[in-house]
């Protein structure tokens, strides 16, 4: 099976969020909370809408601030059923980020947006230490994940 993008994966996840009754908001509050996305309007609103051409969700109501309130149909429940264990992997990976996050994960990914954007100024000296650094880090990872000790350098 091939590997669904990040729009796919967020497709699925909201279709299982609409289970219960939610506005887009409550879409993106919850989606944070549960897994560490932040996800503008300008990507929940198209995503609810392509789940609504498809007839996987409908319109419940309108609530306060003539919110829309989407909920998913029968046919968006079968679809789940469906990809019950694609919806459980991608549930397990969203954990896993949200984990990332947690470990400074966000941190480390400004720090790479960084160094790609200053690829082309670096020094020797620096792209040197770069190596060091990402060759001590692996290697440090990779012992923590078999559960031994620290890596020490000569």
């Amino acid at each position: 099976m091939e590997r669904p993008s990040f729009k796919g994966y967020m497709k699925i996840l909201v279709l299982d969020l609409l289970r219960e009754p939610k506005h887009g908001y409550g879409i993106m509050s919850e989606l944070e909370n549960l897994y560490g996305i932040k996800l503008s309007a300008g990507t929940v609103y198209p995503i609810l809408s392509s789940l609504r051409r498809s007839g996987l969700i409908e319109v419940a109501g309108t609530g306060a601030r003539d919110r829309k309130t989407y909920i998913i149909t029968e046919k968006g429940q079968t679809y789940l059923a469906e990809h019950e264990e694609e919806l459980r992997e991608i549930k397990a990976r969203m954990r896993a980020y949200k984990a990332f996050l947690e470990l400074g994960g966000d941190e480390l990914r400004a720090a790479f947006r960084e160094l790609f954007e200053s690829m082309d100024e670096l020094t020797d000296e620096q792209r040197e230490r770069i190596r060091e650094l990402f060759t001590g880090c692996a290697r440090e990872l990779r012992l923590i994940l078999l559960g031994g000790g620290r890596y020490e350098r000569d």
